[in-house]
């Protein structure tokens, strides 16, 4: 059975699905080999450089993303090895399904250690090279000679001034992206996961817009429908818990909510540096007996949670795409999410979800979901119907893509300029 199948035996989403999945257009379906991919240009060692590894503890979607990546390329014969940060009480080196990783400097130095070592020529010396943009660049174009490409999520703008302190240090990281990188960055291939994220760094970077790709990420197969929803209103909120998801605000939605709907219960799983201040809201509407904060989830845990859930919401202020809300989709659960570059991708409003703009959305439209049992389940089944299409083989096949597609263009540089 497919996962639209099992959306007819899920309670809470009975009736016919709106799209049916036409496997000719599903990411992935048909699509040539990685492994004939790969060795068509040549690249057999890739490197991919990164901020954080997913054993952080304040891993995120950006470290899932890339470690799905990376996976599939292992498995298709490629050799990937991963740079990034230490990790506290972690070896420095781990293998981790079929790639490598090599874990060295802190949560900041790892950013000039990197570009120190590649200008010493002891970084980029494989086939490929990858550098994941979170906020702070490794400025590859300026030491890296093999073909590379950048994964940018999205622009973090007003983020440095909500995660960095003193605001002096927000105010340098804030210029690096904006206006320092930029210009160096011209000449790269950037791979983006949406269309409004492209949109923000052709707008605020000043990047071409023929030079930023975008594939959209895929969604796990474990991920789908199953189980029986709650009993009692049950809203889910999965992300790290850090001031740009604004789950301050979300919780204070949920005690509005609370009054018209006295058995609502709420999960906020996650882990990040605002935690405490997050308990400390709760504790102050008197939400604690049923607002949890189980923090850092495990797989089975989280799968749960998604299926139980009558909807999974994000107050999130920037978005590269919205992971979580296309996991919770895939399980048939619709979301309510910001109306931000990223979420406008990732949720279809009035389809898949319903989008707020402000405060007052946020609660308008919880509500809505929460009340309407009939809006619940069709948002449901489009949400079911839109997940379907998200695959990671299709996104680990179009992310080599462009990284072959440069490394077919340096080649033939290369082989043009030594005719001349």
């Amino acid at each position: 059975m497919t996962q639209l199948d099992d959306a007819l035996s899920v309670p809470g989403l009975s009736g016919a699905p709106e799209a049916a999945v036409d496997l000719r257009v599903v990411p992935g379906w048909n699509a040539p080999a990685l492994g004939d991919i790969a060795a068509a240009s040549r690249l057999r060692r890739v490197e991919v450089l990164a901020w954080r590894d997913l054993d952080d503890p304040e891993a995120g979607g950006s470290e899932a993303h890339a470690a799905e990546i990376a996976c599939r390329w292992a498995a298709a014969g490629i050799d990937v090895t991963f740079r990034t940060s230490a990790v506290d009480g972690a070896p420095a080196r781990v293998e981790r399904d079929g790639y490598h990783v090599v874990r060295r400097g802190g949560r900041h130095a790892v950013f000039p250690r990197v570009a120190a070592r590649g200008a010493l020529g002891g970084i980029g010396r494989a086939d490929g090279l990858v550098e994941i943009w979170n906020g702070m660049p490794f400025f590859s174009p300026v030491w890296a000679r093999c073909p590379r490409v950048v994964f940018l999520h999205h622009v973090h703008a007003e983020m440095w001034r909500m995660t960095l302190r003193p605001a002096a240090l927000a105010r340098v990281g804030e210029a690096i992206e904006s206006r320092l990188a930029p210009p160096l960055y011209r000449r790269t291939q950037v791979i983006t996961l949406s269309d409004s994220s492209r949109s923000e760094i052709v707008e605020q970077l000043g990047l071409a817009k023929q030079r930023v790709t975008v594939v959209p990420p895929g969604v796990d197969r474990r991920f789908r429908p199953g189980g029986r929803r709650s009993s009692d209103p049950l809203v889910v909120a999965v992300g790290r818990l850090v001031p740009v998801k604004r789950l301050g605000t979300l919780i204070d939605a949920l005690a509005v909510l609370r009054r018209d709907h006295p058995r609502l219960r709420a999960v906020i799983a996650g882990e990040g540096n605002e935690r405490a201040a997050l308990a400390a809201r709760i504790a102050h509407h008197g939400a604690s007996e049923w607002i949890e904060l189980p923090g850092r989830v495990d797989d089975d845990t989280l799968l749960a949670l998604y299926q139980r859930a009558w909807l999974v919401a994000s107050a999130s202020l920037r978005e590269g795409w919205g992971m979580t809300l296309t996991e919770a989709a895939a399980c048939g659960t619709p979301a309510v999410a910001s109306r931000i570059a990223g979420h406008r991708d990732a949720v279809t409003d009035g389809h898949s979800g319903l989008l707020f703009d402000d405060e007052r959305g946020l609660v308008e439209h919880l509500r809505s979901v929460l009340s309407d049992g009939a809006l619940r389940s069709r948002l449901g089944r489009g949400a079911l119907a839109e997940a379907a299409y998200r695959t990671w083989d299709g996104a680990a096949r179009s992310t080599l893509e462009v990284l072959a597609a440069e490394a077919d263009r340096r080649r033939g540089w290369r082989l043009n300029a030594t005719q001349r």
